[in-house]
């Protein structure tokens, strides 16, 4: 018998909800002048919330959008953006309850896929999402680091007022597209606490934009840290990049030159980076540009097998039967025939075996079936399947979410 209920959230337990998921995290709580200019983007749509009583103890949050799958094409997406529980009330149930009851919620939506940056990557495999997006950090030495002279130059970059990045960053990443699988759509109630807040007059970030001959095409939102201590007195600052997007290559080396020719620094750090974001071959020596760190970014989670399965395309190889198994979601449990004229469920023995989770790390393209099956996380039926389901489902180039939620 529980002794707590898990529902959807009211209106009326907007702000304690968000407390309780900032004192989960270790954060302050959340002051009525911040609440003012955010609460926005916290509504109580998609929110489930677990009661002792009247009182929170538990929360899982998620909005809808849209993300970029291989292919080309965009499906409907449950961004689950903020998953706590009371320190005093863990390990008792509430968050697989809160968990089954989002799922759920996703599936009679008809949301085919569902996504989330972990905290603790232990955590969400039992609930279906797999490690499905890497990002890399890269930090920069400056003023050694130049931009080759063979790199393509053009257009101009301008930097905004707070006042400006409010108003222009939300319809330029728009413009910008979501051009690479793993990417997702920013709803308007995304930007006033993952942007403004941050880029606008009450943050401390820099935004500045390239143009590039069809208009603005690119943008930038940095943190300057400062390095200087009483050890280390010339020690420069460092750019913290928290968002780049660009349009094409040459906006993107633009921003990047633009980075790289800020005075008075020692460096620039982006973290959350495409894997193949290739900054080092643009420079003049391309040691100066450092991946310190690769990690995981984007878990994707499919909600609806077969819509999931659909919804990409796939590269020339001969089909592959995969017996799915889902515990949390038992619908899904089944076999699907993957093959370069799309995905469909069939009663034919399986060539691959494996969890929903693993299918969630094969499905943007960033693990190959082999990889998986090393690792044990594939049951290979067919000696030969592996390798088809490799050319099936790689992509030129890497998934990359490249937006926080």
């Amino acid at each position: 018998m529980t002794d707590f209920d898990v529902r959807p959230v009211t209106d009326d337990e907007r702000r304690s909800t968000f407390d309780l998921l900032g004192r989960s995290l270790h954060a302050q709580p959340v002051s009525d002048q911040a609440w003012s200019r955010f609460g926005s983007s916290w509504p109580a749509a998609h929110k489930f919330g677990a009661f002792d009583g009247g009182t929170p103890i538990g929360i899982a949050s998620s909005f809808d959008t849209r993300i970029a799958v291989p292919g080309g094409g965009t499906v409907t997406l449950g961004a689950v953006d903020g998953v706590g529980v009371r320190a005093d009330r863990t390990r008792r149930g509430v968050l697989t309850a809160m968990m089954a009851a989002q799922l759920e919620d996703f599936a009679a939506r008809g949301i085919p896929l569902a996504a989330l940056h972990a905290s603790e990557p232990t955590i969400y495999g039992r609930f279906g999402y797999g490690s499905a997006a890497l990002g890399k950090t890269l930090r920069v030495a400056r003023p050694a680091a130049r931009l080759d002279e063979r790199v393509a130059a053009g257009g101009d970059v301008r930097m905004l007022t707070p006042e400006e990045a409010v108003e222009a960053v939300p319809a330029l990443y728009e413009r910008i597209g979501l051009h690479r699988a793993g990417m997702i759509g920013r709803p308007a109630a995304w930007w006033p606490n993952m942007h403004d807040r941050h880029a606008g007059p009450h943050g401390r970030h820099i935004t500045a934009v390239h143009s590039g001959p069809d208009g603005d095409d690119g943008f930038v939102v940095y943190d300057t840290v400062e390095r200087r201590s009483f050890d280390a007195p010339d020690e420069g600052a460092v750019l913290d990049v928290r968002d780049l997007h660009a349009a094409d290559p040459v906006a993107r080396a633009a921003l990047w030159r633009f980075l790289l020719s800020v005075d008075l620094v020692s460096g620039v750090r982006a973290r959350h980076r495409p894997v193949d974001e290739p900054l080092a071959l643009l420079l003049t020596d391309h040691r100066h540009a450092r991946t310190c760190e690769v990690e995981d970014d984007l878990w994707l989670r499919p909600v609806d097998v077969a819509a999931a399965l659909r919804a990409r395309t796939y590269r020339a190889a001969d089909p592959v039967v995969l017996a799915v198994r889902d515990r949390m979601l038992p619908a899904n449990t089944g076999h699907y025939e993957v093959g370069p004229g799309g995905a469909r469920r069939t009663d034919a023995a399986a060539h691959l075996a494996l969890d929903v989770d693993t299918l969630g790390m094969l499905y943007l393209g960033q693990w190959s079936a082999t990889a998986l099956a090393q690792a044990g996380r594939i049951e290979v039926h067919d000696p030969a399947a592996p390798d088809r389901a490799d050319e099936l489902f790689t992509t030129v180039t890497a998934p990359w979410c490249g937006t926080h939620f």
